[in-house]
């Protein structure tokens, strides 16, 4: 049985992602990060504490694109769930902790990063069908124009979507 908590960190990569496909063949990446506790002293003065190492483990696109995106020693935010879980090693009891990430990214803090789609989230309606899942009409309209940098009004009954709102 096993216990699992929400969980949200910021922290460095100790290590490069490591990427494995099981036997089903569904990706995973381990990674290893260190949260540093900020400490302020008596005198004022800010100090590093304790390090706490985190195991990581994130699967299928997670997983891929964690690997594809991460090196050693980025700054990065994970969110997910603490899961503890407990086995026999030699006949010993022994409790390991991991966090089961549901998202990662890079923390923008001190840094900047490009966001690129991964080509399975950008291949459209073909991908969607191949998925099994439904695309959307034609005659769908955004909600959202990039052009103009609003939202689209769409008439009642169909007609063309307006990308001029005004208020």
């Amino acid at each position: 049985m096993s216990t699992k908590i929400p969980v949200n960190i910021a922290g460095n990569l100790v290590a490069d992602p490591e990427l494995t496909y099981g036997e089903s063949g569904v990706a995973h990446a381990k990674l290893r990060v260190a949260v540093n506790q900020r400490i302020q002293g008596a005198d004022g003065s800010w100090q590093d504490g304790e390090p706490v190492f985190h195991n990581v483990s994130a699967f299928r696109a997670l997983a891929e694109n964690a690997s594809n995106s991460l090196k050693k020693g980025d700054p990065v935010t994970v969110s997910g769930e603490l899961e503890f879980r407990a086995f026999e090693k030699d006949g010993e009891r022994r409790e390991a902790r991991r966090i089961v990430a549901e998202t990662i990214g890079p923390d923008l803090r001190f840094g900047t990063a490009a966001y690129q789609r991964s080509p399975r989230a950008a291949a459209g309606p073909d991908a969607a069908a191949d998925a099994g899942l439904q695309a959307a009409p034609e005659a769908a309209q955004p909600a959202y124009s990039i052009a103009t940098k609003g939202p689209v009004a769409a008439p009642p009954l169909g007609g063309p979507a307006r990308a001029d709102i005004s208020m």
